[in-house]
């Protein structure tokens, strides 16, 4: 077994407060409450900080070690259907467009929960229906994000969820 350190502190922080609070106020807290506005803010503040550590953080952060890539997703893809199995230290390519996704899922559905706090956009409907929209997608993305790595721990032999855990990634040397 090969064990690497991939996950910082501050990444594994960033997803883990990001699960519990978007867990909070998307099912637990009331939509109309100060606490929802305030974690929504919350979350605006650590997807900003994540966006910084992608450029000045450790190699696995950067985005440089992700970059969104259409041909990679594509290869990815054709991996999993031709019975491949290669293993990404880092981010794998569909996992990488999954972050960038819910990233900017995450700061539409803070600026759409903004505008409907002020004079501008008070009363009218299309920030709360974007607002919801994104949230709907976020809860979508997710559901997928977990089945995704459920599915790609199983098939690599890679547990991902103790990884983000832990920091290491746990590879079969072959």
């Amino acid at each position: 077994m090969k064990k690497i350190r991939v996950w910082d502190p501050l990444v594994r922080v960033f997803h883990w407060s990001l699960v519990i609070l978007f867990t909070a106020n998307a099912f637990f807290v009331d939509d109309e409450s100060k606490l929802h506005d305030a974690i929504g803010y919350a979350v605006v503040a650590l997807v900003l900080m994540r966006i910084l550590w992608g450029f000045l953080g450790s190699r696995y952060a950067r985005f440089s070690s992700f970059p969104p890539s259409l041909s990679g997703a594509t290869g990815q893809l054709t991996e999993i259907a031709t019975g491949r199995k290669r293993i990404h230290v880092g981010h794998t390519p569909l996992g990488a467009l999954m972050i960038y996704n819910l990233l900017a899922t995450m700061l539409l559905i803070g600026l759409s929960g903004y505008l409907m706090t002020t004079d501008a956009f008070w009363g009218l409907k299309w920030p709360e229906e974007l607002h919801e929209a994104c949230v709907t997608w976020a809860e979508i993305s997710v559901v997928l994000h977990i089945l995704a790595v459920i599915y790609e721990s199983a098939r690599t032999k890679v547990n991902l969820p103790r990884a983000m855990v832990t920091g290491y990634k746990e590879f079969r040397v072959e």
